[in-house]
């Protein structure tokens, strides 16, 4: 359960990051991305435990409002999964066609950057 909670912010954080102040931005990077302990993040930026606890918790929510009124991180999901279901398709109906595996291969790396 942890972990997906993880994932989930994480995607969300990549997407709504630019939306985010530089101290939730901050906060968020060193306890998510780089797995800082609530107690090193309120060390280096001299304030209390709580208080990095209340902003990650805040942001969390700001995460989840975004994504509940904008949608990013579950279109590009449906977008993926579809972007695989059409390359498996393709790999097994028409694996000599080069042209439209190109094109599959396309798609994919689009969808990646």
């Amino acid at each position: 359960m942890e972990i997906e909670k993880n994932n989930r912010i994480n995607s969300l954080f990549a997407f709504y990051q630019p939306l985010l102040t530089k101290k939730q931005n901050d906060y968020m990077q060193l306890y998510y991305g780089d797995d800082y302990s609530l107690g090193e993040i309120s060390e280096d930026f001299d304030v209390s435990r709580q208080a990095v606890y209340d902003n990650i918790r805040r942001t969390e929510k700001i995460l989840e409002t975004y994504e509940k009124k904008l949608h990013l991180l579950e279109e590009f999901t449906k977008r993926n999964q579809l972007a695989d279901e059409i390359q498996s398709y393709v790999a097994k109906q028409y694996p000599n066609d080069q042209q439209l595996n190109q094109l599959v291969n396309r798609l994919e790396s689009a969808e990646e950057e």
